[in-house]
């Protein structure tokens, strides 16, 4: 299992697409338009996505994209479109052209990174072997968990299988120690549930109600499709089980907090919280029997689990362990599983109308399993040199600007003030893909054997992350892929990850003027940087350790203001009956407040006290304001909207670009926003953090 990253862009993930579906078999088309202008203005403002209708000072969102909004349908395979959607379409179609040449070389030598991504696609896109299987290759799991004898044997399949990608109420991990940065830790964090998030096992609103119905259902008819006995029974039993464990499941406010997750215990003090499980054979399954301590981020979490260990029969566990094993296959197996997944899942819960292409999710399968071999290519076609020493000068303009901030904020003492200069000091920018690439040398890929390859690829990333231990911090590794549309910022290394993917216009437009660009990828680096200094953070040091360096008054202060943008956030209507949820969402809307704040400052730095030109009859500034507002160009099916505001902690698009440029002075001056205008915000109520 990979590490967590704390903090991305765009999570589950905006998440840029959302989690991954499993998907029906479908004829290969020709993806969806882009909604990217190709015939960019100099300005790199999208003109063509505008609605004038709507006034600047009324709804700048609607203004710059409401053309777009209007006149752009969603497509029946998808459940979003937009900015990071186009980049998204596009990085796939990049990909496949480098895997399709791959999958039609013949006699590849077996072992080489080149086999091992032909095969692997190979082995997804052969349906009509998958369909013949059955559930032929998962058949020596579901016997497993038929012989299991006892519950120790239930506690080692539970270490062994999650290796797998099985899902069981214990999703264990290797990261860094948070309070030791020196080190790497294991951890546990709270699992178990198929629906989305605790509150979907008991809200009582119909949408919630019609849901639980329909897995329940969806439960019985996988267990029928796949041959098994008694699948009426066994919907009733899994859903009362992970009903359950939802009761002790912490919501998603509370594992935001940094604090409060890490609770450090000896293993072999470990039955303090709960001595119904047998956690020495749970720990040597896993492979770190030697581990001397452990961090578990919900121990409330962990005591609940071992009250419904103890109570749950082991027949229940069995058929709650044979639904999870087939529904995590599910995707590798027979088109009827697998459209009864994508039915359930991506349609029912995600408002998805119809199965991604084929093709795109055999790619979605190598990237997932092979990442960093296909970015090595992907990199050498669509990445240059010139974009990362323009990205790179970019990033250290917006450092300074940040640091030129903290310096003058009237709010924070100068005690603190030295602690974040020297935590911004030591910020490490990754641009575009690693220094040093992943070895898959121990990974056996196969063309015919698509659950074995999958299978193999998850116990040699698990055998990865064991080797991590009692190890040196490998801070030449990435979480995320070249390919990938996304940033992040990993809090116990202190790194900001900008992958190639996501610089391009419109948030890294090299043929456009620093304005949009400033608005654009100048915003996203300072969102990433911006998380170092977000609520939680802000609780890391320089050297990525879990430490207060604030005075107690500059917290009290920080804190004051945060609660203001969680006040301001929890106005905005998704739909008539939906708010946003400022808790949840809050370092987020920090990271976008002080990733434009900074990137507005180091745009202006950059003028070096020249007057910017006027380029399609709009100012500099206006400029910069509309190439921030057109990142967060999207449009989202209303199932998949709900799910995203009761579980992403990014805020929907429209509310990114309204709640960051309602709090900044110099939006006002740059579109004349006055008392009685809808963007208007009183300016001692207007929100100043960094």
């Amino acid at each position: 299992m990979k590490t967590i990253i704390t903090s991305a862009l765009c999570t589950s993930v905006l998440l840029i697409a959302g989690c991954s579906e499993t998907t029906d078999k479908t004829q290969v088309t020709k993806p969806a338009a882009t909604s990217i202008q190709k015939t960019a203005l100099a300005s790199g403002i999208e003109k063509a996505n505008m609605d004038t209708s709507v006034r600047a000072q009324d709804n700048f969102y609607q203004h710059i994209n409401g053309g777009w909004l209007k006149n752009t349908k969603i497509p029946g395979d998808k459940t979003a479109i937009g900015s990071f959607y186009d980049l998204r379409d596009k990085a796939d179609e990049d990909v496949k052209a480098i895997i399709e040449e791959l999958a039609a070389t013949q006699n590849l030598k077996f072992g080489t990174d080149e086999q091992k991504v032909a095969d692997l696609f190979r082995s997804y896109m052969d349906s009509e072997s998958r369909n013949a299987a059955g559930i032929k290759p998962i058949q020596p799991i579901l016997n497993d968990i038929s012989n299991l004898k006892d519950k120790n044997a239930l506690a080692t399949f539970f270490g062994e299988t999650q290796t797998i990608g099985i899902n069981n109420p214990l999703a264990f991990y290797i990261s860094v120690d948070a309070k030791d940065s020196s080190r790497y830790a294991t951890h546990i964090w709270q699992n178990g549930l198929a629906l989305p998030d605790k509150d979907y096992y008991f809200n009582e609103t119909e949408r919630f109600v019609k849901l639980r119905a329909g897995y329940v259902a969806h439960i019985e008819k996988m267990f029928d499709l796949a041959g098994l006995k008694e699948g009426k029974a066994a919907a009733k039993a899994i859903m009362a089980l992970e009903t359950k464990l939802a009761g002790f499941h912490w919501t998603r406010v509370q594992t935001r907090d940094s604090e409060k997750r890490y609770n450090k215990f000896e293993t072999a003090n470990l039955n303090t919280i709960t001595d119904a499980f047998n956690w020495d054979l749970y720990l040597k399954a896993q492979g770190v029997s030697a581990q001397k301590d452990i961090i578990i981020n919900q121990p409330d979490f962990i005591k609940g689990f071992g009250e419904i260990f103890a109570q749950t029969s082991l027949k229940d566990w069995q058929t709650y362990l044979t639904f999870h094993a087939l529904s995590a296959s599910a995707g590798y197996l027979t088109a009827d599983l697998d459209n009864e997944n994508f039915d359930f899942f991506s349609k029912q819960l995600n408002g998805r109308k119809e199965q991604r292409p084929l093709w795109k999710r055999g790619v979605g399968v190598v990237n997932g399993n092979l990442g960093e071999v296909i970015g090595k290519v992907y990199v050498g076609r669509h990445f240059t040199a010139e974009a990362k020493n323009r990205m790179s000068a970019l990033v250290e303009n917006l450092r300074s600007s940040y640091g030129q901030s903290i310096t003058d904020l009237d709010w924070m003492s100068e005690n603190t003030k030295k602690s974040a200069h020297v935590k911004l000091a030591a910020f490490t920018p990754k641009i575009g893909y690693p220094d040093k690439w992943e070895d898959y040398s121990a990974l056996e890929i196969k063309a015919d054997d698509l659950v074995g390859n999958i299978m193999r690829s998850a116990k040699v990333s698990h055998k990865k992350e064991l080797e991590k231990l009692g190890g040196p911090i490998r801070k030449w590794e990435w979480g995320m892929t070249p390919q990938t549309v996304n940033a992040y910022y990993n809090p116990t290394v202190n790194e900001i990850v900008f992958p190639a993917a996501i610089l391009q216009p419109p948030f890294f437009n090299m043929a456009a003027d620093d304005a949009v660009n400033y608005g654009g990828i100048g915003a996203v680096i300072g969102h990433e940087m911006g998380h170092g200094f977000d609520d939680q953070g802000s609780k890391y040091d320089a050297s990525g350790n879990l430490r207060n360096w604030w005075s107690e008054q500059d917290l009290a202060e920080f804190s004051k203001r945060t609660k203001s943008l969680v006040d301001q956030y929890s106005q905005y209507h998704v739909f008539e009956d939906l708010t946003v949820n400022g808790e949840l969402t809050l370092g987020e809307n920090i990271g976008d407040l002080s990733g434009v704040t900074i990137a507005y400052k180091a745009y202006k730095a950059s003028l070096n006290g020249q007057d910017a030109p006027v380029i399609d009859g709009l100012t500099g500034d206006q400029r910069f304001f509309m190439g921030y507002a057109q990142i967060w160009r999207s449009k989202i099916v209303e199932a998949s909207m709900r799910n995203r505001v009761a579980t992403d902690p990014h805020s929907p698009g429209e509310f990114r670009a309204l709640g960051s440029l309602s709090n900044m002075n110099e939006f006002y001056k740059a579109f004349d926003i006055k008392k009685g205008d809808a963007m208007y915000i009183a300016p001692e109520k207007r929100v100043k953090i960094w």
